[in-house]
């Protein structure tokens, strides 16, 4: 891989890598902890509440992520326009999905529920500092997300461990996630604001820009939109059949495979997006060897993954979970696969973000919804919390997998990731 990615490109990821490891071995001594102070029942409320607002986060989202990231990239002089203007629509955005939830509120009967939505819908307002990220991300520095990220794990993880000691409530915990989201933003502020990166103060806001961005990450919002949508499925379904004692199992399930090592995938991508879509700028060549080396990591990243929970993963729930997540263990060795199927997925993704052909992932992501739809209702109501790890995994390898040998056009772009470098030239 050395032969393809540049020395800044390792630091970048050596960060963001090293973040995530820090975040898997506290998280696995605390976290637990909060799961076994809440008890199923009411992880299972704050885990449907997430999934309920999850849905509504390519709203507030706007799908702006990578493609400012990619224009950043593009058009490095128009920096603080580029910010400013993602800054505006989504503060927007946010006022119009609060007020939204604002009016369920109302209509709604469940306090401790309407509490806890209220709680996490306001955290997402903290969520428009993660703007700096697009602009540290674009530049690679990836050391002040580093520290910035791995200040507020340690503060917020003293303020989860005190709220198990004291026995706090739930509330206290969501209260925990704002705070996180809050902390992030203003060190970040603090950090640039010290460094001189940019100057935001000159820059306003443009309504045709604003236009073309939305544009041009629409199709990144509906993505997003399917995305969400196909992952809260499951557990919509087992909220519906089981209760929440369910949602809280299975919240066990997504903690350890997707908090703890998917994100692992997740994080080293998207420090090397900055340096694929350079390399499509200006070597397709290379491009398409970065491509290629990452595609080998991420399949064997997965393959470790789906081993390590197979082996290791009833040991983990008895070690460090109480007795009543013990249903966990058969659904852990189902859904600790989904990395596999997933990180090829994010290439894929990065890919089409690159090469501004998103209505395939608006496509791949459709389907698999459908799918993990119709899974979900034949499988949940027998298999319980094993049939949503079922559903979730095939939807996933659809999604990421299938889907290109089902479509002829997809099917041809991804013949152009491993085709031999010198016939590369017509990719674009």
């Amino acid at each position: 891989m050395t032969s393809a990615f540049s020395k800044k490109d390792f630091l970048a990821t050596k960060w963001f890598t090293l973040e995530k490891a820090i975040q898997m071995i506290t998280g696995i001594f605390i976290i637990p902890k909060v799961f076994n102070l809440l008890g199923t029942v009411d992880v299972g409320k704050l885990k449907f509440v997430e999934s309920v607002l999850g849905m509504l986060t390519p709203v507030f989202f706007l799908g702006l992520s990578s493609i400012c990231i990619r224009e950043i990239i593009f058009n490095p002089k128009r920096t603080s326009f580029i910010l400013i203007t993602a800054f505006y629509l989504r503060l927007f955005s946010w006022l119009i999905t609060f007020l939204g939830i604002l009016i369920y509120i109302i209509f709604s009967n469940d306090e401790k529920l309407n509490t806890l939505y209220l709680i996490v819908a306001l955290s997402y307002l903290f969520k428009l500092t993660d703007l700096f990220e697009y602009f540290l991300i674009a530049k690679k520095w990836t050391k002040v997300i580093f520290t910035t990220k791995i200040t507020s794990l340690l503060i917020v993880l003293g303020l989860q461990y005190y709220g198990v000691k004291n026995e706090l409530s739930v509330m206290y915990f969501a209260l925990v996630l704002t705070f996180d989201f809050v902390l992030q933003g203003l060190l970040y502020f603090f950090i640039l604001n010290h460094l001189k990166a940019f100057n935001i103060q000159k820059t306003s806001f443009s309504l045709p820009y604003a236009k073309q961005l939305l544009n041009m990450s629409f199709p990144l919002i509906i993505t997003n939109t399917l995305v969400m949508l196909y992952i809260s499925i499951d557990e919509m379904f087992l909220n519906h059949f089981n209760g929440d004692h369910a949602n809280g199992v299975f919240g066990s399930v997504q903690f350890l495979v997707i908090n703890l090592t998917w994100n692992i995938g997740f994080a080293i991508i998207n420090a090397l997006f900055p340096s694929l879509a350079e390399s499509f700028n200006t070597n397709i060549t290379i491009y398409i060897k970065k491509i290629k080396y990452l595609l080998v990591y991420a399949a064997g990243l997965g393959i470790i993954i789906g081993l390590f929970y197979s082996l290791f993963g009833d040991y983990i729930i008895d070690t460090y979970f109480s007795n009543g997540y013990s249903e966990a263990k058969p659904a852990l060795k189902i859904f600790c696969w989904a990395p596999l199927f997933i990180f090829i997925g994010m290439i894929y993704e990065k890919h089409l973000i690159i090469t501004d052909r998103l209505k395939n992932n608006v496509y791949r992501f459709l389907l698999g919804c459908v799918i993990n739809i119709i899974l979900c209702y034949s499988l949940i109501p027998f298999l319980q919390i094993t049939g949503a790890a079922i559903a979730v995994l095939i939807s996933h390898f659809i999604t990421n997998i299938f889907y290109v040998f089902l479509d002829k056009k997809t099917r041809s772009k991804l013949s152009i990731l491993i085709t031999p470098a010198n016939q590369l030239i017509t990719i674009k």
